[in-house]
């Protein structure tokens, strides 16, 4: 497997095919500026707003669309999908992410998705498997590579980024958000402070105290009462040596679980490229601060350049 490592601001270093890991510090997030997406950037870009991807009666899902405006060509496409534990959050949430990237060469959505307090899993990947597939319907009226769409997303959006990944062939997963004969299967993948299993310990303990709600409500119990489908929601119990690429990214700061060692090394056993950036001082919702937004932006361009370009 090609290894290949750029070091970044802030003492960050990224490798593809191992893992880095920095000492994390307390930081004073504060002084730090906040993310935002050059005027020069946005006029570069052409933006299609709130175009409906999938319907389920009269629910419409809506995502936000962004294209170079001088690419010429099919571009290869990125979905972006926003986090806050499946039960809140919005497709506005990684605009930035999906601009910044836009701005790299890429056709990139951010997409909203069905929360958990309106549909149990497996809603939330129905819809992330029904965006692609949109995408793929309408590759030629937004110069989109069919064969080539990726994802990337942040915390829940990280975990439903991975389980898009490796769930390619899970027939359980496909939903019926429409477009059915498009594939949902993607080509590479990164996902950042994101859970690859959830059946480990850790989340077991979580899923069943008082501070485990995200998971009870989005799973309909904890790990004890719903085991199953606890493991039909892991990216880890779904890979296997047809699934493409898949990085991670996290926060410093952030729990170890984030580093997805188990399903890296396994991704490596199938002979998957894949990649960790632990970026240093930054906590989990990292892509609100410049600096560390700036690092994500380019593991995610370069992992993105080598598998879809």
């Amino acid at each position: 497997m090609k290894l290949s490592a750029t070091r970044c601001a802030l003492g960050a270093v990224l490798l593809f095919g191992a893992s880095f890991q920095v000492p994390a510090r307390a930081a004073d997030l504060g002084n730090l500026p906040r993310t935002q997406v050059s005027a020069e950037v946005l006029a570069r870009l052409e933006a299609h707003p709130d175009l409906v991807y999938a319907k389920y009666g009269e629910r419409e899902m809506q995502l936000d669309l962004y294209r170079p405006k001088n690419a010429h060509g099919a571009l290869p496409a990125i979905v972006c999908i926003h986090g806050g534990g499946w039960q809140k959050g919005e497709r506005r949430n990684h605009a930035q992410i999906a601009q910044a990237l836009a701005d790299r060469g890429f056709v990139t959505v951010t997409i909203s998705y069905r929360l958990s307090g309106e549909a149990q899993f497996p809603a939330q990947i129905h819809d992330c498997k029904a965006a692609v597939r949109w995408l793929r319907a309408n590759a030629e009226k937004y110069g989109v590579d069919a064969d080539a769409i990726g994802a990337t997303g942040l915390s829940a959006g990280g975990h439903l980024v991975a389980l898009l990944a490796t769930s390619g062939g899970v027939d359980e997963l496909k939903g019926d958000g429409g477009n059915a004969d498009h594939s949902s299967a993607i080509q590479a993948a990164v996902a950042m402070g994101a859970q690859s299993d959830l059946l480990t310990e850790r989340i077991a303990l979580r899923s069943s105290a008082g501070t485990g709600e995200i998971y009870r409500k989005f799973l309909g119990g904890s790990q004890a009462d719903s085991t199953e489908l606890y493991r039909l929601a892991s990216p880890r119990h779904h890979l296997d040596k047809a699934d493409p690429p898949l990085a991670f990214v996290t926060g410093a700061l952030d729990d170890p679980s984030t580093h997805a060692e188990t399903i890296r090394a396994e991704t490596e056993s199938f002979d998957i490229d894949s990649g960790l950036l632990v970026i240093a001082d930054a906590p989990h919702p990292f892509l609100g601060k410049q600096p560390f937004f700036d690092q994500a932006v380019d593991f995610i361009d370069a992992f993105f350049e080598k598998h879809l370009k």
